[in-house]
């Protein structure tokens, strides 16, 4: 589908330029509404966010633009993406809509939305909004405007759904654990868990001022739980990006496992209990996963970057469990999208049952080094019509003599192309990265 709003996961930019500004969501939130008004009678969204500044004015927008279109609105107030994917479906709600900007930094923000079955909205409705959107904006009648009203045990329910994905037979007793929330959307929420599990909790991250979030600290930002880990001599650190769905574990010895680590974990315990038909990846997943799951016997398909494309394989190849390295896991037998606290749960499933540390549990997958250098480039640059950016792919492929890969993709949700090379010697994957990044500079200039 062309889209001239929706990105791969929603609408996101910086907070005051288009599209990220008062009478753009309150368009877009009218467009939802009508679509989502033909769809049956008397629809209700639920609205969740993370703890971005900008969350209440977009949050206030979103609310009359929904109102104006005769739809119900149920308000959250900060809540993981993921828990607002489940409250949809729990409550029966013809959609969710999560405002935030996931792991960017808080000028940003964005929105994206999920269907009453707790799914990314299909690609057919996300056009059908954006078609509603090119039409002038009304607003229904008095009688016919839709209400608002709070959600006041959001943060209880979707507390009390993670603990349901951890074996009721298991807990956490005798774990020391620093939970690191990023001063996010799970600031009030992943500490419960984890101490309600048994473990005993060390929060950081949890003081958001609506100005710090993802800022030195989370799943993109490790350095902060790797020290409080090492200074509390905690058993694991867990770490949460701004809105709850993606993960970075931190062992006793402060290594950090990113998402092909833990997903490999996940892997290889349903692998030993024979459940487990197949594992989606994606473009960047380390091609030592690849030939890990081929010692296991597990059939590995790769999906484009994205956990909504790892989530579309899954489902067409009907497995349950996918993920990226980024530390979006996704375990449809869990939840229907990825989700930072489940995720991390089904590692500490593993680690608990066979009784291994996380350490031992992936000691044989030995990840190939990688280089990924994002250079900035102008929005819709197309790097395949630039024969320099051509040369410099073929020359880095031709200098690797098969002992690596190059990936080139342009970001979903920056503008910026990102240059991969994996492979052996690091030297090596070094040097071709940096001449594809700076051919890539060269024609963006």
């Amino acid at each position: 589908m062309s889209r001239n709003h929706f990105g791969t996961d929603g609408v996101r930019g910086t907070v005051g330029a288009s599209p990220m500004t008062a009478d753009f969501v309150l368009r877009l939130g009218y467009a939802a509404g009508k679509v989502l008004s033909g769809q049956g009678e008397h629809p209700s969204v639920l609205i969740g966010k993370d703890t971005r500044i900008s969350g209440y004015m977009i949050e206030a927008a979103l609310e009359a633009g929904f109102s104006a279109a005769g739809v119900d609105v149920l308000l959250c107030g900060p809540l993981p993406t993921p828990g607002v994917a489940y409250l949809t479906r729990a409550l029966r709600l013809s959609a969710g809509v999560v405002i935030s900007a996931s792991h960017n930094p808080y000028p940003d923000n964005g929105i994206k939305f999920f269907s009453g079955d707790g799914f990314k909205l299909p690609d057919a409705t996300e056009a059908a909004i954006e078609e509603q959107m090119e039409r002038p904006m009304g607003c229904n009648e008095a009688a016919r405007l839709g209400r608002a009203r709070r959600v006041d045990d959001a943060g209880g329910r979707y507390i009390e759904f993670c603990k349901s994905s951890f074996p009721a037979e298991l807990d956490l007793k005798g774990m020391k654990i620093v939970v690191d929330c990023a001063h996010g959307a799970a600031y009030n929420v992943a500490p419960h868990v984890f101490h309600e599990l048994g473990a005993d909790v060390v929060p950081i991250g949890v003081e958001p001022d609506g100005l710090n979030i993802n800022e030195a600290s989370g799943a993109t930002s490790p350095d902060s739980l790797v020290s409080e880990v090492k200074n509390q001599a905690a058993d694991l650190g867990v770490a949460l990006d701004g809105d709850g769905d993606r993960v970075l574990i931190v062992d006793d010895a402060g290594r950090a496992y990113d998402g092909d680590q833990l997903l490999y974990a996940v892997a290889k315990h349903r692998a030993a209990k024979k459940t487990l038909p197949g594992v989606a990846g994606t473009l960047m997943t380390n091609y030592a996963f690849e030939k890990a799951m081929a010692r296991l016997g597990v059939p590995f398909a790769r999906a484009r970057v994205g956990d909504r494309y790892v989530l579309e394989l899954l489902r067409d190849k009907g497995w349950e469990l996918g993920g990226e390295n980024s530390g979006h896991i996704i375990c449809l037998d869990k939840h229907t999208t990825g989700d930072g606290i489940v995720s991390a749960l089904q590692v500490l499933h593993a680690t608990r049952q066979l009784g291994r540390s996380l350490a031992e549990l992936t000691a044989d997958l030995v990840l190939y080094p990688q280089v990924l250098i994002n250079v900035a480039v102008p929005r819709d640059f197309d790097w395949q019509k630039h024969h320099s950016i051509m040369k410099a792919q073929a020359a880095a492929e031709r200098s690797l003599n098969g002992r690596g890969r190059v990936l080139l993709r342009p970001s979903g949700t920056e503008p910026v192309l990102r240059v991969m090379v994996e492979g052996e010697p690091r030297e090596a994957i070094e040097s071709a990265a940096q001449s594809i990044a700076a051919a890539v500079r060269s024609a963006a200039s």
